[in-house]
C-alpha cells in the first residue's frame, strides 16, 4: 500500500443542484461533469498533487446522510469555510477546534444531510 491509501471519494446525494450550490459556495470551488451513467459532478483535482479526488453522486438507490466515512477538505483556514455553511443551506456541527499538531478541524452537515470535515493547519 501506498503512503497515502485512500484515492477517490464519493459524497452521494438527493438533490444534485442543492448540493452543487452547496458545496461551490462554501468551498468557493467550480465542480465539473463526469460522464457516467449516473449523475456525477467532480471536485477540481490534479492527478500530480497531494490529495485524493472525488465527486458528488446521485445514483438510484444510494441514499444520502447516515454513513459512517468521513471526509476532510483541506482549506488555509476552515473557519472561512464553516462560515460559509448556514447561507449555503448547511449546518455547522462543530466549529474550528484545535486537535493539537496536527491542526485544525471544524465538522458541518451539507444540504443533503452529510456529515464533513473541514481542516487547516492554522
Amino acid at each position: 500500500m501506498k503512503a497515502n491509501p485512500v484515492c477517490w471519494f464519493e459524497i452521494y446525494v438527493q438533490d444534485m443542484e442543492r448540493a452543487k450550490r452547496f458545496y461551490e459556495a462554501v468551498l468557493q470551488i467550480t465542480l465539473e461533469k463526469i460522464n457516467t451513467e449516473f449523475e456525477m459532478w467532480g471536485f477540481p483535482s490534479s492527478m500530480e498533487s497531494y490529495g485524493s479526488c472525488g465527486s458528488l453522486v446521485k445514483m438510484e438507490g444510494v441514499p444520502s446522510g447516515g454513513n459512517s466515512t468521513l471526509v476532510y477538505f483541506s482549506c488555509t483556514d476552515c473557519a472561512v469555510e464553516a462560515a460559509r455553511v448556514v447561507a449555503a443551506g448547511g449546518r455547522v456541527f462543530k466549529d474550528k477546534l484545535s486537535i493539537g499538531q496536527f491542526g485544525h478541524i471544524a465538522l458541518v452537515f451539507d444540504t443533503e444531510g452529510n456529515m464533513i470535515g473541514l481542516h487547516s493547519m492554522q
